[in-house]
Order: C-alpha cells, then sequence, then structure tokens
C-alpha cells in the first residue's frame, strides 16, 4: 500500500503545484492512478466502518467521493482542481444533513473527520435543544478521554455568545456555540503509510459514532 499512497501524494503536491488545465491534460494517466489508488482506500474504509455501523454497508466508491474539478464561481482562488482527495462516507449520501465519516488526503494537511455540516437553522437549533436536554447523555460522549484526545474541539467555527433562545446560565455554553457539529483528528501524511492504517482509522471512526449517532438522532426527528 505504501507505494500507491506514495503515488497519491506525489500526484497531489504536483497539481499544487501545476493548478492548470494544460498541466493536467498532459498528466491525465498520473491523475487517473492515484485517482483509482484513493477509490481502492475509500472501498475499504466503507467496508472496514460497516463492521461497527452497518447503516454505511451499502454504499459505494462513487457515493462517497466527489470531483476532482473545484467549483470557482464564487471563490477569489480560480485554480481549477482540488488539492485532496475526499470521501464522506454517509449512510444518506454525501449531501445529507446527516452525520457520517470523512476521510481527507492532503499533503501536509490529512485528517479523519466527521459530523454534521452547514446544517438548516431549525436543524442546527434542535440539535442545541437535545444537548440541554440531553447534556449528561451528551457530556458522557464528548468528554469521555479517548474521544476528547482524538477530537479536542467540536464546530469548526463556533458563536462568540450563547445563540438566542437558549438559558443565559447553561452550565456547558462550549456545547452551544458550534454552527456546525463536526470533529477532525489531523493525522501526519504517514499514518496512511503505516502497514495498520486501516485499522487505526477505523478506530478513529469509532470512537465518532456515538457522537454521530447522537446528532443523527435529532436529525432523524427533523425529517
Amino acid at each position: 500500500m505504501k507505494e500507491k499512497i506514495d503515488c497519491i501524494f506525489g500526484f497531489l503536491k504536483a497539481v499544487a503545484a501545476h493548478n492548470d488545465r494544460e498541466w493536467f491534460a498532459a498528466h491525465r494517466a498520473q491523475y487517473d492512478e492515484a485517482r483509482g489508488y484513493f477509490e481502492e482506500m475509500v472501498e475499504m474504509v466503507i467496508h472496514r466502518i460497516a463492521l461497527f455501523d452497518d447503516s454505511v454497508a451499502h454504499l459505494s466508491v462513487n457515493d462517497c467521493t466527489y470531483r476532482f474539478y473545484r467549483d470557482t464561481r464564487f471563490s477569489e482562488d480560480k485554480s481549477p482542481y482540488k488539492r485532496h482527495f475526499g470521501a464522506y462516507v454517509n449512510a444518506r449520501g454525501k449531501k445529507s444533513w446527516h452525520s457520517g465519516y470523512y476521510l481527507h488526503v492532503q499533503p501536509g494537511g490529512c485528517m479523519l473527520a466527521g459530523g454534521a455540516w452547514c446544517l438548516p437553522s431549525p436543524i442546527l437549533k434542535a440539535v442545541r435543544q437535545s444537548i440541554v436536554d440531553e447534556i449528561d447523555e451528551f457530556r458522557g460522549i464528548v468528554e469521555a478521554p479517548d474521544f476528547k484526545a482524538a477530537f479536542p474541539v467540536i464546530g469548526e467555527t463556533r458563536l462568540k455568545t450563547l445563540p438566542k433562545g437558549f438559558p443565559k446560565d447553561f452550565p456547558y455554553p462550549e456545547y452551544l456555540r458550534p454552527k456546525d457539529y463536526s470533529v477532525a483528528h489531523a493525522v501526519e501524511d504517514g499514518f496512511f503509510r503505516a502497514p495498520d492504517w486501516l485499522e487505526r482509522t477505523a478506530e478513529v471512526f469509532g470512537l465518532m459514532k456515538p457522537f454521530n449517532d447522537f446528532v443523527n438522532y435529532t436529525i432523524d426527528e427533523c425529517e
């Protein structure tokens, strides 16, 4: 597997340095090879997650992976290609509000992440209310030593104050301020070169499952 990972990283480093359509066209075979190896990784990850979360067992690689071409319409960065490969293993599909498991391979920026992003305001409010109503259960998940060691921060961005409509004296405001309920675990590039990378990936995602289940229970009630 090490040679395949080296191929993936080699291509991603090259496309980051030469992010234009002419270069990509001349190196399409290199992309196809790297993409194929990444898809092999994703297939293995799906099967491994399914051992502890059978809701994802029906997914295919295509259900979880994204186009390599960037949508530049609303971005100042007009480079046409991504600098990473990503896959979102989500039982309801990669565009679902549901929480899932995200694999991100990028030189110098690899991570294992998951949760729910960009939730509509009513669902986000409902998740926060569930945390208030079931704070002991939620704390039992996110304050468990292994979970906290892997995922020290909840949410990519947070409010500076408590969201409107929630009690100002709530004793755990840090759990209501996230604008999304996601978590991330950064790993070194060498993580994927190790012979036990798949087992270690499954271990991290396994720690995430109770968090995903908590969030998904509320999302299911909202749908």
